[in-house]
């Protein structure tokens, strides 16, 4: 597991597979630096690192990993959004390792999950609280074809912005 900077992601480089409990502590270690800064999920900057990682992998979510070179340097879930009338869409969350951060690997792993939710019979995915200010996940997203559905104003109490726009996004699989 790295935290500094790492080999560099190319097209053939991420192996994306399937979470498993040998993953837990390399998990953490991404999920941990992301959580506490607090600036794009909102969650307690104060969570626990065993209760990170049972948010991450727990209520139904499929968990992947990317590894580069056999190292975890990212991860994402899939989920159903709603039971029932709406269970037909899929939410995802992702988080990348620093040492791969501006390098593709949220690209690859985005392509991985809509890939997924297409297997697993969704038709839509939906992103349900993008933090407005959070520049690169939202223009990922758009570059993938989601668009801004809707927009929760000051919904978001980011720790050096103040209240930011938190953004539904939107697209079919």
């Amino acid at each position: 597991m790295s935290r500094g900077k790492g080999p560099a992601v190319t097209a053939a480089d991420p192996q994306i597979r399937p979470y498993c409990e040998g993953d837990s502590e390399a998990v953490t270690a991404l999920l941990m630096p992301v959580f506490r800064a607090g600036d794009t999920y909102a969650i307690d900057p104060d969570i626990t690192p065993d209760a990170a990682l049972a948010y991450w992998t727990g209520g139904g979510r499929k968990v992947f990993v990317a590894e580069i070179a056999g190292e975890v340097m990212g991860t994402y879930y899939i989920v159903r959004n709603q039971a029932g009338g709406g269970s037909h869409v899929c939410n995802s969350g992702f988080v990348t390792g620093e040492a791969a951060r501006g390098r593709g690997l949220a690209r690859r792993m985005l392509a991985h999950a809509l890939e997924t939710a297409r297997t697993e019979g969704f038709r839509a995915m939906q992103f349900n609280f993008v933090v407005e200010s959070n520049t690169r996940a939202v223009e990922t997203w758009k570059r993938a074809g989601f668009e801004v559905v809707g927009r929760l104003p000051g919904a978001f109490a980011h720790p050096h912005l103040g209240e930011v726009d938190a953004l539904v996004m939107f697209r079919g699989v």
